[in-house]
């Protein structure tokens, strides 16, 4: 009884041993994988040269516009010259919108200033005032709740100045984005039911110059539509200060943007055939379309050429992926999101079976790690991961959100994550003309594409889930 006893004690010793060894020889070849990953973008990446070109070549690629054309054709052509083994296209009818002539605003005969010119610039999806501009009244409102009890009386023939800043005490620079955002989005709207002519929204940015921001507007059914612009946020908090001394202040703003019929874009697709399981797919990707303000290098040539880079990265290392592996470039997510409904949808139809979705659209600075909407257990697992992760600084794996061109794939029960860089600067020039090529840095930018392969590499090898380990 007693040598029995002993026998299996040895054999749980020997079985545990052989485990830990077997688990410390993985953390090995998974670290040694890592490495190279690393020293092969860091060296040889090519991310920051490819952006160089869709910023200084291509420039502002909003979606319709012959800039966003090209830039689907760029990158057509630059997958292909890498040698992905599918470079595909997606047909999506995207909206058409363009800016027209050059945008006015002035503050007009001021107690203080007398008529001052300030920095504005029109929506996206907004109408335009045409020929002659407007010139009202304003009123200014923190939020919706104030809009409402001002009430059709006081704010009817007006132009609504909605101003209320992003939340400088939030740490987190998109908490504070989505807490100011309701009122870019829907502020022209909810303006126009109580009978105002323009609405006027507070740029959404965390810094103080003379910069305007543009972003998305989403007129409302049954609604009239009405100009709608965004100031800087100096210029807002000037019109802010008078408008306390002369509450009867005329503005006046000229716009001549206009919405076309939709025109075919498309989705461009890169990809790597996996060894094993190839009608699975792990995605990697960004939004090929930007604002016309600048270049759209950091929203989001950034993620563009980082998802490239993914794939590119792979290949030259001579990693050979067990699930196929996706860079999709997607259309239309400033004004739209028509290229990531179009790929779920496209993914559901052909009854594809997607394993997992990465997405880069928080600028091209410093990562400092990922957003997780993922299961329980896909949560764990990469979690188990962080030591590996944590030597390139890797160490924020926080639950919650993603990427809004991935996020169709969510009901298909597809585990999605986001790129999380350092987000502190992102917001100064997002959306803005100061997003040009020049304020990306090289060496960040070639961290992120390195920290996204690095997942990706550890996702495809080791799996999400228990029962899909080493299979």
């Amino acid at each position: 009884m007693k040598a029995s006893r002993l026998l299996l004690l040895l054999t749980l010793l020997c079985t545990s041993f052989f485990a830990s060894a077997q688990q410390e020889e993985e953390a090995r070849v998974e670290a040694k994988m890592i490495r190279s990953i690393y020293d092969e973008v860091l060296t040889e990446g090519e991310a920051y040269e490819n952006l160089r070109y869709l910023c200084k070549n291509i420039g502002g690629r909003v979606a319709g516009s012959p800039q966003g054309a090209a830039a689907v054709e760029w990158g057509r052509q630059l997958m292909e010259a890498y040698g992905f083994d599918k470079v595909f296209l997606q047909e999506v009818m995207v909206p058409h919108w363009v800016r027209g002539e050059k945008e006015v605003a002035r503050i007009l005969n001021s107690k203080k200033l007398g008529t001052e010119e300030v920095n504005i610039t029109a929506l996206g999806n907004a109408v335009g005032t045409g020929a002659g501009g407007i010139v009202a009244q304003l009123v200014e409102v923190q939020d919706f709740d104030e809009l409402a009890a001002l009430g059709r009386e006081k704010v009817e023939g007006k132009i609504v100045f909605f101003n209320r800043p992003m939340d400088q005490t939030q740490i987190q620079t998109s908490t504070a984005y989505g807490m100011a955002g309701n009122q870019r989005r829907s502020g022209p709207s909810e303006a126009a039911k109580y009978g105002a002519v323009g609405a006027m929204v507070r740029s959404l940015s965390t810094d103080f110059d003379d910069y305007p921001h543009t972003g998305s507007t989403v007129y409302t059914f049954n609604v009239p539509k009405i100009p709608a612009i965004a100031i800087s946020t100096n210029d807002a908090d000037l019109l802010s200060k008078l408008l306390k001394d002369d509450p009867e202040l005329n503005f006046y703003f000229e716009t001549h943007c206009q919405m076309l019929e939709d025109v075919m874009s498309y989705n461009v697709v890169g990809e790597i055939s996996g060894t094993e399981n190839p009608e699975e797919y792990i995605v990697v990707g960004g939004h090929l379309d930007s604002w016309d303000l600048a270049e759209g290098a950091h929203d989001d040539g950034a993620g563009v050429v980082q998802s490239i880079e993914v794939l590119r990265t792979l290949k030259a290392i001579g990693y050979q992926p067990r699930r196929s592996i996706r860079a999709v470039l997607f259309a239309n997510e400033e004004n739209g999101l028509a290229g990531g409904k179009k790929y779920a949808e496209l993914a559901e139809e052909k009854n594809e079976k997607h394993y997992a979705a990465i997405e880069s659209d928080a600028g091209g600075f410093a990562p400092r790690g990922f957003s997780l909407d993922v299961s329980d257990e896909a949560y764990n697992r990469i979690q188990s991961w962080v030591p590996l992760l944590a030597p390139y600084d890797l160490h924020k794996f926080d639950k919650g959100g993603s990427g809004a061109d991935i996020s169709a794939l969510k009901p298909q029960g597809v585990d999605l994550i986001g790129l999380r860089p350092d987000s502190q600067r992102y917001f100064d020039m997002h959306h803005s003309a100061q997003d040009v090529f020049e304020i990306v840095d090289r060496r960040e930018l070639l961290l992120g594409a390195a920290a996204m392969t690095s997942l990706i590499y550890l996702i495809d090898s080791q799996g999400l889930y228990e029962d899909q380990r080493g299979k």
